[in-house]
């Protein structure tokens, strides 16, 4: 009895220490990639006036989205195909929204695809958020003088492009 009660106190200190090594080398990696929840975007009275009632709010919050860094390398397309240039197609209905920050004008684009929110300063934009609708799946490639995030279902493809290399920053939405 007393040897079986020796093996099963090993046994319990053994295990007991490979839990806590384990969890001590996943906290100290998980630790390093935990990121802020993404700032909320403040609602003009006008603008929710505008929209009607809103929908109920969920109680439960999503993965946060990593945070965006200026000087990060372009994103390339998932697939080998080169962007296309935007043709001239009738445009899909949007609904800006502006809201005043330090760093420019934030503008909401909403199409059939998805949403798409940038931040349009003087001289150069930053891509906020991009969310696709249900059914539907993006894409986004930046360069230095330009944005483009592409909402695809099927055949049906929503392109919402903001350019800023001659002058300050537009945005045209269009469908292919």
């Amino acid at each position: 009895m007393h040897r079986g009660l020796v093996h099963v106190l090993a046994w319990s200190l053994a295990t007991g220490a490979a839990a806590t090594l384990s969890w001590w080398g996943v906290h100290t990696v998980m630790a390093g990639t935990a990121y802020d929840p993404p700032r909320a975007l403040p609602i003009t009275a006008a603008e929710a006036k505008a929209k009607g009632p809103s929908p109920t709010a969920s109680a439960t919050r999503g993965p946060a989205a990593p945070p965006s860094t200026p000087a990060a390398s372009p994103t390339p397309p998932r697939t080998s195909a080169a962007p296309r240039p935007p043709a001239s197609a009738p445009a899909a209905r949007t609904t800006p929204s502006p809201a005043a920050t330090a760093a420019g004008r934030v503008r909401s684009y909403d199409t059939d695809g998805g949403r798409v929110v940038f931040d349009l300063g003087p001289a150069a934009a930053t891509l906020v958020s991009a969310t696709p609708g249900t059914g539907w799946s993006m894409q986004v490639w930046k360069t230095a003088s330009w944005i483009r995030v592409e909402f695809t279902s099927g055949a049906d493809r929503v392109s919402v492009i903001c350019t800023w290399h001659d002058g300050p920053p537009r945005v045209e939405v269009g469908t292919y």
